[in-house]
C-alpha cells in the first residue's frame, strides 16, 4: 500500500496538504515574478451549501498567497445580466480566475455561463475548451471532482491498463470526464446511470467502482467486487444528521481493496485541486496565454 493510504482508506486530507504544498510553491514562484494569483467567486443568492463552499474556498486559498473576492450578485439578475458581470471579470487584467458558484436560479442554465468564462480563468475547467485538452492532458485544468477521483486512484499505485472501470453516474463534472481520462489509460468503461438496468451485474465485475451520484448508501457489500478499488464521490447528510456517502462503507471496505471515506476522501482533495488550477490558470496569464 502506498503512503497516501491509512489501512484500505484512501486518506484524501494527507493527500490535500502534499498538492496545498506544491501550489504554495508555485504561487511563491508567481508573486516573485509580479503575479498575484486572483480568484473570484460569483454567487448569486445564498444556500447553506454554496456559503459554506464559498466561505471554504476563502479559508483555504488565502493562506496559499491568492487574493480571493465574493462577488454577490442578486438572484434576480437576468443572465443577460450575469454574462455582463462575467465578461468584465474577463476583461479585468488583475482577475487571473473565475469560479460560478451553484445552484443558479433556476431560470439561468449554468452551461451558458459557463461557456462565457474566458477558459483560460475557468478554474472549474469545465469550459468545452478545457474539457478537450483534459482528455489529452491529465496536468491541464479540468473539473476539481474529476481530478480528486483521478487523483485518488492514482494514489493507490494501482496500474490502469486493462483494468474494468465501471461508473455510476454520467455527469459533465465527474463520470464523463473521468470515464474519458481513463480510457486514454486503456482501461475498459462502463458508465452507468439513472437509465442503467441491473446496476449490481455491472459494479460487481468492477475492479474500480467510482460512485457519483449522491444516494446515500447505494452501493452495498454485494454489490463489489472482492479486491476492488472503491471512489466514493458523494456526499450527502441523512436524516438522523449524519454525512453519508453514496457507498455503504461499513459492508463494503472489508471487501475492498482501497476505498475513499466520506467525509475525508474525495471532498478535500476537490479544494486542493481548486487551488491548483486556480494557481495553472495564473501561470497561464504570467507566461501570456491568456
Amino acid at each position: 500500500m502506498s503512503e497516501a493510504a491509512a489501512g484500505r482508506r484512501i486518506d484524501g486530507r494527507s493527500i490535500a496538504r502534499t498538492i496545498y504544498e506544491r501550489v504554495g510553491e508555485g504561487i511563491a514562484r508567481l508573486r516573485q515574478r509580479g503575479m498575484v494569483p486572483h480568484l473570484v467567486a460569483v454567487q448569486m443568492g445564498h444556500s447553506e451549501a454554496s456559503d459554506v463552499y464559498v466561505r471554504n474556498q476563502k479559508e483555504r486559498l488565502s493562506p496559499l498567497g491568492i487574493q480571493f473576492t465574493h462577488l454577490a450578485l442578486d438572484p434576480t439578475l437576468s443572465a443577460e445580466a450575469l454574462i455582463t458581470h462575467v465578461e468584465a471579470l474577463n476583461e479585468n487584467p488583475t482577475v487571473t480566475g473565475i469560479i460560478l458558484t451553484m445552484p443558479l436560479p433556476d431560470a439561468i442554465p449554468a452551461f451558458r455561463i459557463q461557456e462565457r468564462i474566458h477558459p483560460a480563468k475557468d478554474v472549474e475547467g469545465v469550459h468545452p475548451a478545457n474539457l478537450g485538452r483534459l482528455i489529452h492532458n491529465r496536468q491541464a485544468v479540468g473539473p476539481c471532482t474529476a481530478l480528486a477521483v483521478l487523483t485518488a486512484i492514482e494514489a493507490t499505485d494501482v496500474p490502469l491498463e486493462g483494468k474494468y472501470v465501471v461508473i455510476v453516474g454520467h455527469s459533465d463534472i465527474v463520470g464523463k470526464p473521468v470515464g474519458l481520462c481513463l480510457l486514454q489509460e486503456l482501461a475498459t468503461i462502463t458508465t452507468c446511470h439513472v437509465a442503467t438496468k441491473d446496476l449490481a451485474r455491472h459494479t460487481r465485475e468492477a475492479d474500480i467502482l467510482v460512485v457519483a451520484v449522491g444516494q446515500p448508501g447505494l452501493i452495498r457489500a454485494d454489490m463489489v467486487k472482492p479486491g476492488a478499488v472503491v471512489i466514493d464521490v458523494g456526499i450527502s447528510r441523512t436524516s438522523d444528521g449524519r454525512i453519508a456517502g453514496d457507498v455503504d462503507i461499513d459492508e463494503v471496505a472489508p471487501r475492498a481493496s482501497w476505498i475513499t471515506p466520506v467525509p475525508g476522501g474525495i471532498g478535500p482533495i476537490t479544494v486542493a485541486m481548486l487551488a491548483r488550477n486556480t494557481m495553472l490558470c495564473a501561470e497561464k496569464q504570467c507566461e501570456g496565454g491568456a
